[in-house]
């Protein structure tokens, strides 16, 4: 998508939307950005993240003046990657967790309160503490490295989108209905909030207000990088290109989709819809600017789309690598009707062993590699 006429300098953004373990696809694809523009410092003025893009997000706005050693950085961890880094799923873990959350509902929480969360996530918040240097987000805005860097979660007593931003002090906040961008001094609650899947995660407070995954109010996206001042966008998104439906089972295709399909469903539909109406949108406002700019004398026009999503749908990637879950979270997936290739979908995104988040991250370097040419002009262009 391009404009016939920009008449403003170009400020490319890269968005890196939700998708649990499937987010090492966006690994593979910043690595072959760097490739791709081997001279180049940091391409990316703004920086958005949304749950599991969030971390990539947070590590490369952190070390943006070193954006491919940050990058290096981000493929060892999701190479190396095991469920454990993320959660807890020893069997004596998810055995107490499943007592609890069945003598709390039978009791009606007299007996024990109902657990937070499906999983402690307590191994996720060490390992970010551990890799996310949040002091040199400042570092990178006063080194001109980058102009801002927002990470986005949903305002659980406000029911709205909140986009917490680290910016150049000419970036404003921004106000509507639905969505908000807050300035802030970014942390590691902004992270987790923004992570926080609801059930499988806990919420995280932030002042007086509790916060979860981003994807679950963000019915525009996109709009955090253009509020900042994006016109060039690289859009990174999760799902494959055959669609996001329920797989029907072998054995019984006319049986109804079990739960753990529908949860796997549910978090498709959590983590991508909204991408592809946010650019229609864009199209949209971008048709009226070049016909009748008066409309929206407040607007800009985005000069460029890139929108990269997987070539081979995760669904099947995550199939072939059923048998490396732990023991426990297999179980898990056993009782949810989810243990099988039916239901991987589910399974792609809690699949966080190396074996697979390696072959997402080579796929996204091949898909990036693919559309090399649209990267580079996107980047690079006057």
């Amino acid at each position: 998508m391009s404009s016939d006429l920009p008449t403003h300098p170009a400020v490319p953004a890269l968005v890196l939307t939700g998708g649990g373990a499937r987010s090492a696809y966006q690994v593979g694809a910043l690595k072959a950005v760097a490739e791709l523009l081997p001279q180049q410092p940091n391409p990316f003025r703004i920086i958005v993240g949304t749950s599991a893009g969030a971390v990539a997000a947070s590590v490369l706005g952190s070390r943006a003046a070193q954006w491919r050693e940050a990058i290096a950085a981000i493929e060892q961890v999701w190479a190396n990657f095991r469920v454990g880094h993320v959660f807890h799923v020893g069997r004596r873990q998810m055995v107490r967790a499943g007592a609890h959350w069945a003598l709390s509902l039978l009791s009606g929480g007299l007996l024990l309160k109902m657990p937070r969360s499906l999983f402690d996530n307590t191994p996720l918040r060490e390992l970010l503490t551990r890799e996310v240097r949040w002091r040199g987000v400042g570092r990178s805005l006063r080194g001109g490295s980058l102009d801002a860097l927002a990470l986005c979660s949903t305002g659980y007593g406000t029911a709205r989108s909140v986009a917490f931003f680290e910016a150049r002090s000419d970036k404003l906040e921004w106000s509507r209905r639905n969505h908000v961008g807050r300035r802030a001094r970014l942390t590691l609650p902004h992270l987790m909030a923004s992570l926080s899947v609801p059930l499988l995660f806990p919420p995280e407070r932030i002042g007086d207000e509790y916060f979860g995954d981003g994807a679950m109010r963000q019915v525009a996206p996109l709009s955090p990088a253009l509020h900042l001042g994006a016109n060039r966008l690289l859009v990174i998104g999760m799902r494959g290109a055959t669609g996001g439906g329920v797989s029907k089972r072998r054995s019984a295709p006319e049986a109804a989709p079990s739960p753990g399909q529908l949860f796997g469903y549910a978090l498709d539909n959590l983590f991508t819809d909204q991408i592809y109406s946010d650019l229609e949108q864009i199209n949209r406002v971008n048709e009226i600017l070049r016909v009748a700019p008066q409309l929206a004398p407040e607007a800009h026009t985005v000069d460029s789309v890139v929108f990269l999503t997987p070539t081979e749908d995760p669904r099947q990637v995550a199939a072939r690598h059923m048998d490396t879950l732990p023991p426990a979270l297999r179980a898990l997936l056993r009782v949810m009707g989810a243990s099988d290739s039916a239901g991987a979908q589910l399974a792609s995104y809690l699949m966080f062993e190396g074996e697979y988040t390696r072959e997402m991250i080579a796929l996204g370097y091949r898909d990036a590699m693919a559309q090399g040419d649209e990267i580079r002009a996107l980047l690079t262009a006057d």
